[in-house]
């Protein structure tokens, strides 16, 4: 604290930290053989049970249709220590929960009317975007109701289930509306991620890609040796990666200084900014791990051509990808302008002047704040011409680009708190007392 001489003002800056815990388990079958673990993680407040609401992805439960009544035994056989509100809440699966502002609502409408306050338990049981849009809703509501993470995709577990991040996307843009929120905790189950589809399943690995370039050379071999394993779902070599992978992101956010992103630098979304841009220009055809995959590919050949990473190892990273069935080629790649909006949008996310994570070598990762677009345009071409001879896969189009949308006074405004046609329809069955 200092006080100006001869000045009756005061200038108070008192740095500080607030105490948080990560709880992070791992299971075979949470709602089958081990259900102990999820129940211990919800703790009662003083001497009342802990009142708890089920919130679950649709897309896992039409995939899984006895995960509804599994929660429901769950809910019986441990009546003597939670009050679980109604029955589980399913709503829309998908980038499609993240793109319906109005969703949003109905999730704070369903806290509200289950009467849920600081000290209740949001249990979300789905894939990254339902995790993002039921944790931002938790994270506003009573500036913070506990959330309990199960994620249901490869991605989620290795990756953003763990992250501290929540949001919605706006304005076409990726994660535009969000908070930083840290999880009550997190449960990695096995079982879960049995009825994944096989292109959502390898989808996530490209997190897994990304983080071992980042901070550990051996796991990036690891994950290069199993890569074709890996994509015909072998649980022996998917399982470590997996693990890998969560516990180098946990880290990072636990030990790395910066779990809120207050400083310049956002090392774990190297090959993201070109990622989130992908996702809407490809009128999210593109899952969130495919763009990622590009992305990491893209940036790790801009970094053999402008930052000196050896060239063979760029390409045995797009191989790497190639083998765990990623595609490494999109049309929304055909406009690179366009692409390099992205840029600006990902400087914006994060404030103050641009900053992108390269890697000069696997496992040394660099701050870079300009951009060279004559190279980064030759590692496009580059990327494109190896993922044709690599026979990487193509995603087809199922919706228009959805290209973002500049803010004005206009009658859209006036709309925002009206229903409209197409909106989402939510099961919010029972979500009362």
């Amino acid at each position: 604290m200092t006080t100006p001489t001869g000045s009756s003002e005061e200038r108070l800056d008192v740095p500080f930290s607030a105490p948080f815990v990560h709880r992070l388990r791992f299971t075979r079958d949470v709602l089958g053989a081990e259900p102990e673990v999820l129940a211990e993680l919800l703790e009662p407040s003083g001497d009342r049970p802990a009142r708890v609401q089920f919130w679950v992805d649709g897309h896992v439960a039409e995939a899984r249709p006895g995960l509804i009544e599994a929660l429901g035994c769950f809910s019986e056989r441990f009546a003597d220590r939670l009050r679980v509100v109604g029955s589980p809440i399913v709503v829309p699966g998908g980038e499609a929960i993240k793109n319906d502002i109005q969703g949003l609502e109905g999730m704070l409408q369903a806290f509200n009317e289950a009467d849920l306050d600081r000290r209740s338990y949001v249990v979300v049981i789905g894939g990254g975007a339902v995790l993002d849009a039921v944790g931002f809703a938790a994270a506003i509501a009573h500036r913070g109701i506990r959330l309990v993470r199960l994620p249901t995709t490869t991605l989620a577990q290795a990756d953003s289930g763990v992250g501290v991040k929540n949001g919605v996307n706006l304005f076409g843009k990726k994660n535009w509306l969000g908070a930083f929120a840290v999880p009550w905790a997190v449960v990695n189950d096995e079982t879960l991620l049995d009825s994944l589809p096989d292109r959502d399943y390898v989808s996530g690995f490209s997190e897994a890609v990304k983080v071992s370039l980042l901070k550990d050379p051996a796991a990036f071999d690891r994950i290069c040796r199993d890569a074709r394993r890996i994509s015909r779902r072998d649980p022996e070599a998917a399982g470590p990666v997996i693990r890998d992978s969560v516990r180098m992101h946990l880290d990072h956010i636990t030990r790395g200084g910066d779990p809120f992103e207050a400083l310049e630098a956002r090392p774990l979304d190297f090959g993201h900014w070109s990622a989130h841009k992908l996702e809407p220009l490809s009128g999210f055809s593109l899952r969130h791990g495919e763009a990622v995959a590009i992305g990491v590919a893209i940036d790790s050949v801009y970094s053999s051509i402008a930052l000196g990473l050896d060239p063979s190892a760029a390409d045995r990273v797009l191989r790497c990808l190639a083998d765990l069935g990623l595609p490494l080629d999109d049309p929304a790649l055909d406009d690179t302008d366009h692409l390099f909006l992205g840029l600006e949008e990902f400087r914006q996310h994060l404030g103050g002047r641009l900053t992108l994570t390269m890697i000069p070598g696997v496992g040394r990762p660099i701050d870079v704040h300009e951009v060279d677009y004559d190279a980064m345009r030759q590692a496009i071409a580059t990327v494109r011409l190896r993922a044709r001879s690599l026979g990487t896969p193509r995603v087809p189009r199922a919706n228009p680009p959805l290209h973002a949308r500049r803010c004005s006074k206009s009658a859209e405004q006036g709309r925002l708190g009206e229903s409209r046609p197409g909106a989402l329809l939510w099961s919010l069955r029972e979500a009362t007392r």
